[in-house]
């Protein structure tokens, strides 16, 4: 099998997860995770193409939510993009971030209260 690169690699997972958000199949979706800003930003351009085909949306996220989810030690410390199309999408999102970082200022973050920040980001 012929090896992929990096860039060409993260480019297929940005289409297939914006002709899925198209479908209405997710609300939301992330690029895989980048070591660095740089390697991140490098897939802006075609991120913008991609959207413009789809219809959908995306922005760079230099602090992505972590939840149980995915594997907080693949995520911590890296580098996302996040696609969505309806803006209310995009706008629970963010109360998801939200209500995470108020959650954790009240020591709350635990048990059923952290499974439900999951859920809804699922």
């Amino acid at each position: 099998m012929k090896p992929i690169d990096f860039y060409s690699y993260q480019c297929g997972v940005i289409d297939c997860f914006n002709e899925m958000i198209r479908a209405g199949l997710k609300k939301v979706a992330f690029s895989h995770p980048t070591s660095s800003m740089e390697e991140r930003d490098a897939l802006l351009p075609f991120s913008r193409e991609i959207c413009r085909q789809y219809g959908t949306c995306f922005c760079p996220i230099d602090d992505p939510l972590l939840t149980d989810l995915f594997p907080v030690s693949m995520n911590k410390g890296t580098y996302h993009i996040i696609y969505w199309k309806k803006e209310e999408d995009w706008r629970e999102y963010c109360r998801i971030k939200s209500d995470k970082e108020q959650l954790i200022r009240q020591n709350a973050y635990t048990g059923e209260a952290r499974t439900e920040i999951a859920y809804r980001l699922a």
